[in-house]
């Protein structure tokens, strides 16, 4: 039997014993995780799921954290303030192996959740906490012109950034335009990763805008 599972956006076909590298899980080696979100079952009675398979479930063993090979990036600005910057990334990764496919009752297989590393955030408290959920909401309606957190600073100054971009930042711990301008290229990189900005704080020059407005 295999399976067709999805994790970190990307689609894989396993079978017990497999060995592969999936986007950083949030667990620790020789824990074992359990994959949800099952799109095909293959076998002697195929199932296809809409888009889950109901009750599947493939189980793996982590067996380390590991970094994939690291990638050049290589930026050049042709504009006013010319500047040149190459940046290496590594991608965290998670190696694992597949132990055994549920084809029914994973759902109370009572093994934890595979959950990347990058999906535990607010959406995922809110998500096990439904009841608070609504009076979330129901504070932001009230206060939409919110003004900065306290001690932080009002990110909307940067070129580019509206409500939604800050509330990003926010959530990503930056408040201040000192942050901002402390930044190395390694941190560049991750903010770049971590919140899908595609290259938009050095397109925008937000590091050079930010050392500008923390002089007040």
């Amino acid at each position: 039997m295999f399976a067709v599972l999805k994790t970190g956006g990307k689609q894989y076909k396993v079978q017990a014993g497999d060995i592969l590298r999936v986007e950083k899980l949030a667990a620790d080696a020789g824990e074992t995780v359990q994959f949800n979100d099952i799109l095909m079952l293959g076998g002697d009675k195929p199932s296809v799921g809409a888009p889950f398979v109901k009750g599947a479930g493939v189980q793996a063993e982590i067996l380390d954290q590991i970094k994939g090979d690291k990638v050049i990036k290589f930026v050049k600005r042709r504009r006013k303030h010319s500047s040149k910057r190459t940046v290496g990334h590594r991608q965290k990764l998670t190696l694992v192996k597949i132990t055994d496919i549920l084809p029914s009752g994973a759902d109370k297989s009572g093994v934890k959740a595979a959950i990347g590393a990058g999906s535990v955030s607010g959406s995922t408290v809110e998500a096990a906490a439904p009841n608070k959920a609504p009076a979330k909401k129901a504070a932001t309606k009230a206060k939409p012109a919110a003004a900065p957190a306290a001690g932080g600073d009002d990110l909307k100054k940067l070129s580019g950034v509206g409500p939604a971009l800050e509330k990003k930042l926010h959530d990503a711990g930056i408040t201040t335009f000192a942050q901002i301008a402390a930044w190395t290229d390694a941190d560049v990189a991750d903010m770049d990763e971590k919140l899908s900005f595609k290259g938009r704080i050095e397109r925008e020059g937000w590091i050079d805008q930010a050392k500008e407005l923390a002089k007040g």
